[in-house]
């Protein structure tokens, strides 16, 4: 029974993110609230993780409790009704969408923080 309702969760987080796309490109969605859900919308879609999966611990981190409170409180900041027509939306689409905007942020991040260490490391080290 346990895993039959982690299996429903995990189903409609699915959704959820999809939903939190459709609410960043909505302009019926309050600011706040679609730049809330672009930001984790984006992050879930992208095929790029900023911690990646492979460091022990934190690599799960983001996925099991950062990107659920991101969602959470993207949810909370759109108006009850406007939710459940995304929700909708989101059931209808047969492609998954990705973000490939947050996945360019993600690997210049990456990037920009390699070469900082790389730097320092020159100037500490020579």
């Amino acid at each position: 029974m346990a895993l039959q309702r982690l299996k429903s969760w995990a189903r409609e987080l699915k959704v959820d993110i999809i939903a939190l796309w459709i609410a960043a490109r909505a302009s019926r969605t309050p600011l706040t609230a679609k730049l809330v859900a672009a930001g984790v919308a984006g992050y879930a879609l992208s095929p790029v993780d900023l911690i990646p999966d492979f460091v022990p611990i934190l690599g799960y981190l983001d996925d099991l409790i950062v990107l659920p409170l991101g969602i959470m409180l993207a949810i909370h900041l759109i108006p009850p009704a406007l939710m459940a027509d995304f929700r909708t939306q989101a059931q209808d689409m047969t492609d998954r969408p990705k973000s490939r905007i947050a996945m360019t942020l993600i690997v210049l991040l990456w990037l920009g923080l390699t070469l900082l260490v790389g730097l320092w490391a020159l100037r500490r080290f020579a």
